[in-house]
């Protein structure tokens, strides 16, 4: 197997929670050499939980853990000594502690012109809101999300997962890979940076445009597609699929496949226009059409003439059905102290680097790796020694 395509890097990582280590992943998930940089003593509560639960192991997998006082002045003089060797460096403080930490672009960027400086933050790095801490759903309610996630005429709903902090981590590692590109032309380095708000903004897509080419503003449609149908969930003798038939195509086939000569016949669903017409008349129909099939044999059935059809699962039918089973999407990391633990793997295949069969190393332990790392930064083991009487590094 060839070498990982960001073997070589070499990357500072400052961030906590979840969105800023979401981009890190990614970078640490393609073979970048990531330093997980925190204060001594490390502060064992977090909104993520605490190091050896599974939503950290599966945030700093790959990484090295060192514990630096940027407020100690040896401890500041040891991370300006990294910060001139890495090739990039990510955080998610706010304005006025960057400032105060004296790790601002400004300041890190003229000590090393080749760094990539990538920040996230909730609302932007400018602006009447910037100075905000902005986490995953307050920016859910302020994207506009929530009013569009739920059922119909029901309360504001959040997204079962972070989907704020994801997608912004996910942007912002786009933008160090693009950030990396334009290095290799022009030598030189850049800030990169993107938010929570601008990250859901974004990731609203045809629901955003419609407001902004029409003036529309979507509503919540359960689950149902708000522009075609029928596209949604429906009930069957023993639980609920969801069936995507939109077109005239796919609702002729589906009918087919369950053999139904009621919908069929119905005038008032003859058509794409009169079945999105009369959408709340066909839902109620096909519920009760599809109570004479089970999940199994409806999702089997309507499959095979090509019509897009699932069961609804819950997290762990989803990680133990058949095709995630085949794309082997977990994989495990051994952890020094707890033993062995199964975590998620990237979900980017490349033909020329495919999948371990393991991850290199769990999330590190705050510190695990200082003595370690400080030798691989040029640090003699006197200047090591100095560092942890002063409590520079523990």
């Amino acid at each position: 197997m060839s070498e990982l395509p960001l073997a070589g890097l070499k990357v500072l990582d400052l961030t906590i929670a979840r969105a800023g280590p979401t981009a890190v992943r990614l970078l640490t998930d393609w073979g970048a050499d990531v330093f997980k940089l925190e204060p001594p003593p490390s502060d064992p509560g977090s909104i993520t939980g605490g190091r050896h639960g599974p939503d950290e192991q599966n945030l700093h997998r790959n990484k090295r853990g060192i514990c630096l006082n940027l407020k100690n002045e040896a401890g500041y003089e040891a991370f300006l000594q990294m910060v001139e060797q890495v090739d990039i460096f990510v955080e998610n403080f706010r304005a006025p502690v960057k400032a105060k930490l004296k790790i601002d672009y400004e300041t890190l960027s003229a000590i090393n012109p080749r760094l990539i400086y990538a920040s996230i933050s909730g609302f932007g790095q400018e602006g009447p809101y910037s100075d905000r801490a902005g986490v995953d759903q307050i920016v859910q309610g302020m994207s506009g999300l929530m009013s569009i996630t739920g059922q119909k005429g029901g309360e504001p709903t959040r997204a079962g997962i972070a989907i704020s902090d994801t997608t912004a981590g996910m942007f912002l590692a786009q933008g160090i890979l693009l950030a990396l590109i334009s290095r290799t032309t022009s030598g030189k380095g850049q800030w990169v940076h993107t938010s929570l708000l601008e990250g859901m903004l974004c990731k609203l897509d045809f629901q955003g445009a419609r407001y902004t080419m029409r003036g529309d503003i979507p509503q919540t449609q359960g689950n149902n597609h708000p522009t075609s149908f029928p596209m949604g969930t429906f009930k069957c003798k023993d639980g609920y699929i969801n069936l995507a038939a939109p077109t005239d195509r796919m609702w002729y086939r589906f009918l087919d496949a369950i053999d139904d000569n009621e919908l069929r016949s119905d005038p008032l669903f003859s058509s794409v226009r009169n079945r999105m017409k009369n959408k709340d008349k066909l839902e109620t129909s096909m519920n009760s059409v599809l109570q004479k099939f089970d999940v199994a044999t409806l999702v089997e059935r309507v499959n095979k003439v090509g019509v897009p059809c699932g069961p609804i699962f819950n997290v762990g039918e989803a990680f133990e059905d058949t095709q995630a089973k085949f794309l082997k999407m977990t994989k495990p990391a051994k952890h020094r102290t707890i033993g062995e633990v199964n975590l998620i793997r990237s979900p980017i295949n490349m033909s020329a680097h495919p999948h371990t069969e393991t991850f290199d190393s769990a999330a590190p332990d705050p510190g695990e790796h200082t003595a370690e790392v400080l030798a691989e930064f040029g640090f003699v083991q006197e200047q090591i020694e100095e560092l942890y009487s002063v409590g520079a590094v523990s």
